[in-house]
């Protein structure tokens, strides 16, 4: 009997007793309501009218009523409860057989059990035989081991033992020795003390011989002082008579000795700086002037690049009143819009245009020639227009620079960089485009490298981008040169070439071989004939420097600039300046311009010293 099996008894069992103490209260109820008296005793008919035992008798109906309900649901419950039991019952059954099944199954699986463990002992005696026998052939092998270690640590015992015995003689002879060397040193010692005896005996003599010396010297010492007193006294009046027959004192003398010497010394080196310079000439001029001339020559550039157009041709004049507009409304609107100062007088069928920045007055001048040929002037139009024209003047500068790059064989180069190479189209340097100097200095240095054996795309780089700077030279303050190197070294250019342009000026020193050719390029675009133009201002004032300059030196009688500035004669007095110190003026004259002035390609310094013999004869 299971578990399940006796909790399902137990609680039919109890159903069964609650149904039948209900039943035996309700055979109780039924019985008293069945008596013909109350339930206080009192015959019926006396509390017939009685309310309370109206009440009471109502009361115990409906408990009545409640016990047969209950009656009614328990033996409804039980029928429940029997169904339930007799599932349960079948349920048993089921698992009855199913024990039944387990039981049989662990009857095969105790068998198979059995049997698997009477193999495994006997699988586990064979395992315990090998062990055996394997153990005993290992301690064999440990105790043979073990022997041969043992003879091995005996040996070495045995062998360390006779090193150790053989050390220990050395040191009883080393000890031996060592007293030996005491005694030896003792008999030396002894020895050194007499011998520091005797030499303390002769540094005393020698003492004595130096003390009666020193006496000696004394007096010699005396007689020397007087007579230094009386050579002195003696040169004294030897300088005072020179000075009185010279007529000059002493330091007179010595300042023209040293103005002597002085002009000697230049002299000299006037004639050795001759010699050097023409010993360098005859080697070295041909081969430069060579390499620069099929520089130039290989470039073949225009004369004379092209310039920035300010100034707008109108195809009327009536044209004037419609770009100034209605109360002038058109003009401000066209300044404001594109920063350009528009200046209209009375120039026939032309306006001016001014503003310090090149490109935005190329957009300008491009703006108000389509509005005049459109014929549309208003606000509104007016910066449409300009939308369109700035667009245009960029991608015109992109496509000029890209250009340039091509032409000069140029790949990789930053984005940024091509932009401002591309601003440079409408700059412009003493009247030469600054952009095309760039590609025209670019070949000459490329030209020079192959001259040279150099790298010619790394000096051709440095040439290219030495200008760099003055697209920005509106906007940041400084001098473009290094306002160049700090945007090309911003953008990842070597530096090499970062050095090129810092130092195409002389603003840093130049220290390698690309600057210098860079700096050389740059003087043979920006100083052949035609290149550049400056100011006549500026052009007079040179002239005057330069004149003033060699006219300030001693011996100069005449300064005469020719060839536009390119070239001096200083005509010089013979009597006052002799052949070294031509060639010492000349330099002198060379270095200050050099020093004081700024211009184009080279000056010449030409120093003529004519001497002239006139007589009469009558």
């Amino acid at each position: 009997m299971t578990t399940m099996e006796g909790l399902l008894l137990a609680a039919i069992v109890l159903l069964a007793l609650m149904v039948a103490g209900m039943l035996a209260v309700g055979v109780r109820l039924v019985r008293r309501l069945a008596a013909p008296t109350a339930p206080t005793g009192q015959p019926l008919s006396v509390i017939v009218d009685d309310p309370e035992a109206v009440a009471e008798r109502e009361r115990q109906r409906q408990t009545l009523v409640e016990l047969q309900n209950s009656v009614s649901d328990a033996q409804t419950a039980l029928e429940a409860e029997r169904r339930s039991v007799a599932a349960a019952r079948a349920e048993a059954t089921a698992v009855r057989a199913e024990n039944a099944a387990a039981k049989a199954e662990v009857t095969t699986s105790r068998a198979e059990a059995q049997r698997v463990l009477d193999a495994a002992h006997a699988e586990a005696d064979t395992v315990l035989q090998r062990a055996h026998r394997q153990a005993e052939e290992d301690a064999e092998q440990v105790r043979s081991t073990a022997r041969r270690t043992g003879e091995r640590e005996i040996a070495m015992l045995t062998s360390t033992a006779k090193d150790q015995a053989a050390e220990a003689e050395r040191r009883l002879q080393r000890l031996d020795e060592r007293e030996r060397m005491h005694a030896a040193e003792a008999e030396r010692l002894a020895e050194r003390e007499r011998q520091n005896v005797e030499e303390a005996e002769r540094l005393a003599e020698r003492d004595r011989r130096i003390a009666a010396a020193e006496a000696e010297l004394a007096k010699w010492e005396l007689g020397l002082q007087s007579k230094e007193q009386e050579l002195a006294q003696a040169q004294e009046q030897r300088r005072k008579e020179l000075e009185r027959v010279a007529g000059l004192t002493a330091d007179a003398a010595k300042s023209e000795l040293v103005e002597t010497i002085e002009n000697q010394a230049k002299r000299e080196a006037a004639l050795l700086v001759r010699d050097i310079e023409a010993d360098a000439r005859s080697t070295g001029e041909s081969r430069a002037r060579h390499i620069v001339v099929d520089a130039i020559q290989r470039v073949a550039s225009e004369q004379t690049a092209e310039s920035v157009v300010s100034v707008l041709h109108l195809p009327s004049d009536e044209m004037k009143g419609r770009i100034i507009g209605r109360e002038g409304r058109n003009i401000r609107a066209f300044e404001t819009v594109t920063g350009v100062n528009l200046i209209i007088d009375d120039t026939p069928e032309a306006v001016l245009l001014s503003c310090f920045d090149p490109v935005r007055r190329e957009v300008g001048r491009l703006t108000l020639e389509k509005l005049v040929l459109d014929g549309r002037i208003h606000p509104h139009r007016i910066e449409e227009v300009y939308d369109v024209a700035r667009f245009e003047v960029e991608r015109m500068c992109q496509r000029a620079a890209e250009d340039a790059l091509v032409e000069v064989g140029i790949t990789d180069i930053h984005p940024e960089l091509v932009t401002l190479l591309g601003r440079l189209r409408y700059r412009t340097s003493y009247g030469q485009n600054v952009l095309k100097h760039l590609v025209e200095t670019a070949h000459i240095a490329g030209i020079m490298a192959s001259e040279l054996k150099l790298d010619p795309e790394l000096i051709k780089r440095s040439a290219f981008l030495h200008d760099i700077g003055k697209a920005l030279t509106h906007e940041v303050e400084g001098s473009h040169a290094l306002i160049g190197a700090d945007v090309a070294r911003r953008f990842g250019e070597s530096d090499e070439v970062v050095h090129a342009i810092e130092a195409h000026h002389n603003e840093v020193q130049p220290q390698t071989i690309e600057a210098v050719l860079t700096q050389a390029s740059d003087a043979c675009s920006g100083g052949r004939p035609g290149a550049r133009r400056e100011s006549l201002e500026a052009y007079v004032k040179r002239l005057e420097r330069i004149e003033e300059i060699a006219g300030a030196k001693s011996g100069v009688d005449k300064v005469f600039a020719m060839q536009a500035g390119r070239e001096i004669r200083v005509m010089v007095r013979p009597e006052e300046v002799d052949e070294i110190g031509a060639a010492v003026l000349a330099r002198d004259v060379a270095k200050q311009i050099e020093e004081e002035l700024t211009y184009p390609g080279q000056i010449r310094i030409t120093v003529v010293r004519e001497s002239r013999t006139t007589e009469i004869a009558r």
